[in-house]
């Protein structure tokens, strides 16, 4: 399963829902308690926008910073997604309920059950197809990641995906990837240590070895790992970081 972790595409998604929030408060009402004039209400409307578009943006933080820890995503990451959200969202518009500006008087069982579910029941299909194809939509420039040598015309843009590994060599780093099915490398000035302070999904299994832990295939042995194309020594020092892949 794949997921866009650019924070700039979610903030698209958090605006669009953000702006749906307002047109359902506006004319549901779920706050009202038929004490407000039109004029408050729209101020009511726009507080309750705001709160969706905040809760899921600052859970797009999380969620970018979880993928490229682990540099995948599966269901129970989505899910997990889906309930942090409600969870921020849920405490936000609760205190924005007990404010002044909205006076209301459920406690948070009553705000949960009479509000939120309702909420959560008509909100949640449109999260999901935002994420699912309106993303499609926009072109994810994170894909890409650009590895830059010391010189200013020395650097190699590839997707995150087809990078295997990179290995020390002397001044240089080489650059292992796949480009159209092929096994390609490519020397850049650099060091590994900065790359990978740039890079922090990257794994480090030997003094002159870091890996792309999506190309880990498997053991060929205690001391060696088979990656896409590409087999490399493990030192005993790394080799802990490497028994949970």
């Amino acid at each position: 399963m794949k997921v866009n972790p650019s924070i700039k595409h979610h903030a698209i998604i958090g605006l669009l829902t953000g702006i749906w929030g307002f047109v359902f408060g506006f004319f549901v009402r779920p706050f009202e308690h038929g004490k407000m004039d039109t004029n408050k209400w729209i101020v009511v409307s726009v507080g309750f926008s705001i709160a969706i578009t905040l809760s899921y943006i600052i859970i797009s933080f999380f969620q970018k910073i979880i993928y490229q820890k682990l540099s995948s995503w599966n269901r129970k990451l989505e899910v997990s997604f889906y309930i942090l959200f409600y969870l921020l969202y849920t405490f936000i518009t609760y205190l924005y309920y007990l404010s002044d500006i909205v006076d209301g008087f459920y406690n948070l069982y009553e705000f949960v059950t009479k509000i939120i579910l309702v909420i959560t029941l008509i909100l949640t299909p449109i999260i999901f197809l935002a994420r699912r194809y309106i993303l499609k939509l926009i072109p994810s420039e994170e894909e890409f990641m650009i590895l830059k040598g010391d010189n200013k015309k020395d650097f190699l843009k590839i997707k995150k995906e087809e990078l295997i590994c990179i290995s020390n060599s002397q001044n240089y780093v080489e650059i292992f990837f796949m480009e159209n099915e092929q096994l390609n490398t490519k020397l850049i000035r650099s060091s590994l240590k900065k790359i990978q302070l740039e890079f922090d999904f990257l794994i480090q299994i030997h003094r002159s070895h870091l890996i792309n832990p999506s190309h880990f295939r498997s053991w060929k042995d205690s001391n060696t790992v088979v990656l896409t194309q590409v087999e490399l020594p493990v030192s005993k020092s790394y080799k802990n970081q490497l028994l949970g892949l």
